[in-house]
Protein backbone atom coordinates (compact mmCIF):
# COMPACT_ATOMS: atom_id res chain seq x y z
CA UNK A 1 0.00 0.00 0.00
CA UNK A 2 3.12 2.20 0.03
CA UNK A 3 2.22 3.83 -3.25
CA UNK A 4 -1.54 4.97 -1.79
CA UNK A 5 -0.63 8.17 -0.36
CA UNK A 6 1.35 9.64 -3.75
CA UNK A 7 -2.29 8.47 -5.52
CA UNK A 8 -4.04 10.24 -3.00
CA UNK A 9 -2.36 13.63 -3.45
CA UNK A 10 -2.00 13.13 -7.23
CA UNK A 11 -5.12 12.80 -7.31
CA UNK A 12 -6.02 15.87 -4.86
CA UNK A 13 -3.46 17.77 -6.99
CA UNK A 14 -5.49 16.92 -10.40
CA UNK A 15 -8.47 18.15 -9.35
CA UNK A 16 -6.74 21.62 -9.02
CA UNK A 17 -4.61 21.55 -12.46
CA UNK A 18 -3.91 18.41 -13.70
CA UNK A 19 -1.45 19.46 -16.80
CA UNK A 20 0.33 20.50 -13.89
CA UNK A 21 0.66 17.05 -11.96
CA UNK A 22 1.32 15.03 -15.61
CA UNK A 23 4.05 17.79 -16.33
CA UNK A 24 5.67 17.51 -13.01
CA UNK A 25 5.65 13.48 -12.49
CA UNK A 26 6.93 13.53 -15.74
CA UNK A 27 9.87 16.01 -15.21
CA UNK A 28 10.65 14.10 -11.79
CA UNK A 29 10.61 10.49 -13.51
CA UNK A 30 12.84 11.59 -16.53
CA UNK A 31 15.57 13.71 -14.14
CA UNK A 32 15.66 10.38 -12.28
CA UNK A 33 14.35 12.05 -9.09
CA UNK A 34 12.03 8.90 -8.48
CA UNK A 35 11.26 5.70 -9.74
CA UNK A 36 8.05 5.21 -8.74
CA UNK A 37 6.73 7.34 -11.95
CA UNK A 38 5.76 5.29 -15.26
CA UNK A 39 7.59 5.57 -18.24
CA UNK A 40 4.37 6.23 -20.00
CA UNK A 41 4.23 9.69 -17.93
CA UNK A 42 8.15 9.96 -18.68
CA UNK A 43 7.39 10.34 -22.71
CA UNK A 44 8.53 13.47 -24.45
CA UNK A 45 5.35 13.87 -26.64
CA UNK A 46 3.22 13.32 -23.35
CA UNK A 47 5.40 16.12 -21.54
CA UNK A 48 5.05 18.85 -24.33
CA UNK A 49 1.35 18.59 -24.53
CA UNK A 50 1.28 18.58 -20.50
CA UNK A 51 2.92 22.07 -21.07
CA UNK A 52 0.94 23.62 -23.25
CA UNK A 53 -2.31 22.50 -21.62
CA UNK A 54 -0.58 23.82 -18.54
CA UNK A 55 -0.10 26.98 -20.24
CA UNK A 56 -3.40 27.69 -21.39
CA UNK A 57 -4.45 26.91 -18.27
CA UNK A 58 -2.68 29.33 -16.31
CA UNK A 59 -3.84 31.98 -18.84
CA UNK A 60 -7.29 31.12 -18.99
CA UNK A 61 -7.69 30.22 -14.77
CA UNK A 62 -6.90 33.85 -14.05
CA UNK A 63 -10.02 35.69 -15.98
CA UNK A 64 -13.07 35.86 -14.26
CA UNK A 65 -16.09 33.68 -16.13
CA UNK A 66 -13.54 32.34 -18.20
CA UNK A 67 -12.62 30.40 -15.12
CA UNK A 68 -15.66 28.92 -14.60
CA UNK A 69 -16.44 27.99 -18.13
CA UNK A 70 -13.15 26.28 -18.14
CA UNK A 71 -13.75 24.20 -14.83
CA UNK A 72 -16.92 23.47 -16.59
CA UNK A 73 -15.14 21.69 -19.47
CA UNK A 74 -12.78 20.14 -16.94
CA UNK A 75 -15.19 18.76 -14.70
CA UNK A 76 -14.55 15.39 -16.08
CA UNK A 77 -11.33 15.43 -17.35
CA UNK A 78 -9.57 16.30 -14.02
CA UNK A 79 -11.24 13.52 -12.56
CA UNK A 80 -10.43 11.25 -15.32
CA UNK A 81 -6.49 12.48 -15.14
CA UNK A 82 -6.60 11.55 -11.33
CA UNK A 83 -7.85 8.10 -12.19
CA UNK A 84 -5.43 7.64 -14.54
CA UNK A 85 -2.43 8.70 -12.87
CA UNK A 86 -3.40 6.95 -9.89
CA UNK A 87 -3.82 4.37 -12.27
CA UNK A 88 -0.45 3.94 -13.05
CA UNK A 89 1.13 5.04 -10.35
CA UNK A 90 0.04 2.16 -9.18
CA UNK A 91 0.93 -0.08 -11.81
CA UNK A 92 4.31 0.85 -11.93
CA UNK A 93 4.86 0.32 -8.05
CA UNK A 94 2.63 -3.26 -8.05
CA UNK A 95 1.85 -2.68 -4.29
CA UNK A 96 -1.85 -1.26 -4.98
CA UNK A 97 -4.60 -2.66 -7.47
CA UNK A 98 -5.20 -0.45 -10.61
CA UNK A 99 -8.89 -0.47 -10.20
CA UNK A 100 -8.34 0.52 -5.93
CA UNK A 101 -5.84 3.43 -7.03
CA UNK A 102 -7.86 4.47 -10.30
CA UNK A 103 -11.12 4.68 -7.89
CA UNK A 104 -9.22 6.43 -5.42
CA UNK A 105 -7.07 9.37 -7.64
CA UNK A 106 -10.47 9.77 -9.50
CA UNK A 107 -12.74 10.63 -6.47
CA UNK A 108 -9.85 12.40 -4.49
CA UNK A 109 -9.78 14.76 -8.19
CA UNK A 110 -13.77 15.01 -8.44
CA UNK A 111 -13.74 16.36 -4.70
CA UNK A 112 -10.99 18.62 -5.14
CA UNK A 113 -12.32 19.98 -8.44
CA UNK A 114 -15.75 20.63 -7.01
CA UNK A 115 -13.94 22.47 -3.95
CA UNK A 116 -11.81 24.46 -6.42
CA UNK A 117 -15.17 25.13 -8.67
CA UNK A 118 -17.26 26.47 -6.45
CA UNK A 119 -15.03 28.76 -4.98
CA UNK A 120 -14.30 30.30 -8.36
CA UNK A 121 -18.04 30.88 -8.49
CA UNK A 122 -18.14 32.61 -5.20
CA UNK A 123 -14.92 34.25 -5.79
CA UNK A 124 -16.74 35.68 -9.50
CA UNK A 125 -19.46 37.72 -7.51
CA UNK A 126 -17.17 40.20 -6.90
CA UNK A 127 -16.09 42.58 -9.91
CA UNK A 128 -12.37 42.97 -9.64
CA UNK A 129 -10.34 40.54 -11.38
CA UNK A 130 -7.49 40.68 -8.64
CA UNK A 131 -8.49 37.67 -6.37
CA UNK A 132 -8.95 35.39 -9.64
CA UNK A 133 -5.11 36.32 -10.50
CA UNK A 134 -3.98 35.52 -6.17
CA UNK A 135 -6.26 32.47 -6.02
CA UNK A 136 -4.99 30.94 -9.06
CA UNK A 137 -1.49 31.83 -8.61
CA UNK A 138 -1.88 30.17 -5.31
CA UNK A 139 -3.15 27.15 -6.58
CA UNK A 140 -0.80 26.36 -9.14
CA UNK A 141 2.03 27.41 -6.54
CA UNK A 142 0.08 24.57 -4.06
CA UNK A 143 -0.52 22.14 -6.61
CA UNK A 144 3.67 22.14 -7.72
CA UNK A 145 4.73 22.33 -3.90
CA UNK A 146 2.62 19.77 -2.51
CA UNK A 147 3.31 17.43 -5.12
CA UNK A 148 6.96 17.82 -5.00
CA UNK A 149 6.69 17.79 -1.54
CA UNK A 150 5.16 14.35 -2.18
CA UNK A 151 8.42 12.76 -3.75
CA UNK A 152 9.93 12.87 -0.92
CA UNK A 153 7.22 12.86 2.07
CA UNK A 154 3.91 11.14 0.68
CA UNK A 155 2.30 10.07 3.84
CA UNK A 156 3.13 13.78 5.07
CA UNK A 157 1.86 15.33 1.64
CA UNK A 158 -1.31 12.88 1.94
CA UNK A 159 -2.19 14.41 5.15
CA UNK A 160 -2.04 17.48 4.24
CA UNK A 161 -4.58 17.04 0.90
CA UNK A 162 -6.51 15.19 3.36
CA UNK A 163 -6.71 18.95 5.46
CA UNK A 164 -6.74 20.99 3.11
CA UNK A 165 -9.96 18.96 1.20
CA UNK A 166 -11.79 18.99 4.52
CA UNK A 167 -11.18 22.95 4.91
CA UNK A 168 -12.04 23.38 1.26
CA UNK A 169 -15.46 21.37 1.50
CA UNK A 170 -16.63 23.39 4.40
CA UNK A 171 -15.78 26.46 2.88
CA UNK A 172 -17.77 25.63 -0.07
CA UNK A 173 -20.62 24.92 2.13
CA UNK A 174 -20.07 28.14 3.78
CA UNK A 175 -19.52 30.32 0.50
CA UNK A 176 -22.92 28.21 -1.04
CA UNK A 177 -25.27 31.85 -0.98
CA UNK A 178 -22.61 33.50 -2.91
CA UNK A 179 -22.47 30.45 -5.42
CA UNK A 180 -26.31 30.55 -6.33
CA UNK A 181 -25.87 34.15 -6.52
CA UNK A 182 -23.03 33.56 -9.38
CA UNK A 183 -25.74 31.06 -11.29
CA UNK A 184 -27.98 33.23 -11.13
CA UNK A 185 -26.36 35.66 -12.63
CA UNK A 186 -24.76 33.51 -15.39
CA UNK A 187 -28.71 32.30 -16.00
CA UNK A 188 -30.12 35.98 -16.07
CA UNK A 189 -26.92 36.33 -18.60
CA UNK A 190 -27.45 33.49 -20.77
CA UNK A 191 -31.33 35.00 -20.85
CA UNK A 192 -30.85 38.15 -21.66
CA UNK A 193 -28.06 37.26 -24.73
CA UNK A 194 -31.31 35.04 -26.21
CA UNK A 195 -33.98 38.03 -25.75
CA UNK A 196 -31.15 39.92 -27.79
CA UNK A 197 -30.55 37.62 -30.03
CA UNK A 198 -34.66 37.37 -30.68
CA UNK A 199 -35.30 41.22 -30.87
CA UNK A 200 -32.31 41.38 -33.41
CA UNK A 201 -33.66 38.67 -35.23
CA UNK A 202 -37.12 40.24 -35.77
CA UNK A 203 -35.15 43.70 -36.61
CA UNK A 204 -34.12 42.02 -39.53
Amino acid sequence: MSVLPLVFTSGWASGINAYAVVLLLGIFGRTGLTDEVPASLQRTDVLIVAAVLFLCEAVADKIPYVDSLWDTVHTVIRPVSGAVVGALLAGQSGSLSDIAAGAVGGTTALASHFVKAGTRMAINTSPEPFSNVAMSTAEDLGVGGIVTFAMFNPEAAAIICAVLLIIGLALLIYLWARIRRFLRRRAQRREEKRLASEVARVAR
